[in-house]
């Protein structure tokens, strides 16, 4: 409905296997290479995405790239086999750290980063490798590869004018929800939020296609689309300063993502949480970064760089969480 529908379907999605393919204990933690615990928290949270993994494992991507030079997917293939396969209690994130530049330019081996950017860019550089060798695809067909058939959903953005009620609707890919957390105090308020309809006046006033001028109009952003696996991020940065929000938003297992949609309507769409990451520190622009995973047991396990730790599911859900991750 209003969305073009893809020329070509590069991956097909139910090739996608949502659980894990074999059950097993954590793999190696993540040696931390002077300021990449960033890196590692990311990487964790992808190696423990199972339909990711699962894919990664296959060696699918890798027996069929032709791609000279650098390849995200190449790497993280590599990496999540070393993970998950070695017996090794500890790995170094080599390739990933050598290759920094190639997957974000701000990125710089010996300095501290956001663990959001660098799992932005991780998604961007692998989408990349997906479409490599795959010329001249139109933009509905670039969201159906292997990446965004499990990270991608659909954002409704519907814009009223307040004048004579004209309707317009535009659609967006997303990989990832970044949410405001100043106001509420759990994920789902956050959510509400998001989904809440917002005045457009002022210097925001919006030309009517049908008024042919500026007017005031009403805003309402929907979930059209939903990923198989939903991730967001949890606005931590107060302002441009680096001062932080230090409050704790309170986080489900179990989420319902059927009140965020643009029908409402129909049975719930459930998630439960399988991955996330905490930031420690008094400001933004310093401190740990540290994160929770599911293992394919279906155990829990604290993941701080080196460091690999059993834990209960009530410790996962009362941290400061920065990013969370959600599987259908």
């Amino acid at each position: 409905e209003g969305m073009a529908l893809p020329q070509r379907i590069l991956f097909p999605p139910e090739e996608i296997c949502m659980d894990w393919q074999q059950r097993q204990r954590p793999g190696a933690g993540l040696c931390n290479l002077g300021s990449t615990c960033y890196i590692n928290v990311i990487l964790q949270c992808l190696t423990y995405t199972p339909p990711l993994a699962n894919y990664l494992l296959s060696r699918d991507h890798s027996q069929l790239c032709h791609r000279q030079g650098f390849c995200m997917m190449c790497i993280m293939e590599a990496h999540v086999r070393k993970v998950l396969r070695s017996s090794a209690s500890v790995i170094w994130p080599r390739a990933v750290v050598r290759d920094l530049k190639f997957i974000g330019e701000e990125f710089e081996p010996d300095m501290a980063g956001d663990a959001y950017e660098f799992l932005r860019c991780a998604l961007e550089a692998m989408q990349r490798a997906c479409l490599s060798g795959s010329s001249n695809v139109d933009i509905s067909s670039q969201t159906t590869t292997i990446i965004h058939q499990i990270f991608g959903g659909f954002l409704k953005s519907r814009v009223t004018c307040l004048r004579c009620q004209a309707v317009s609707d535009s659609y967006k890919a997303f990989l990832h929800v970044l949410l405001d957390i100043k106001a509420p105090s759990s994920l789902t308020t956050a959510l509400e939020d998001f989904v809440t309809c917002k005045k457009l006046d002022g210097k925001y006033c919006l030309k009517c296609s049908k008024c042919e001028k500026k007017v005031t109009a009403s805003k309402r952003v929907t979930v059209h689309c939903v990923p198989k696996v939903f991730t967001v991020c949890l606005e931590r940065a107060a302002d441009h300063t680096g001062k932080k929000i230090s409050k704790i938003v309170e986080y489900p297992e179990y989420l319902d993502l059927r009140p965020y949609m643009s029908d409402t309507a129909g049975e719930p769409l459930l998630y439960s949480l399988y991955a996330l990451v905490v930031h420690s520190g008094d400001t933004c622009l310093d401190g740990h970064f540290f994160c929770y995973t599911k293992a394919s047991n279906g155990l829990w396990y604290k993941m701080d760089d080196e460091s690999v730790d059993n834990c209960g599911i009530h410790a996962v859900l009362r941290q400061q969480a920065y990013l969370l991750f959600y599987a259908r």
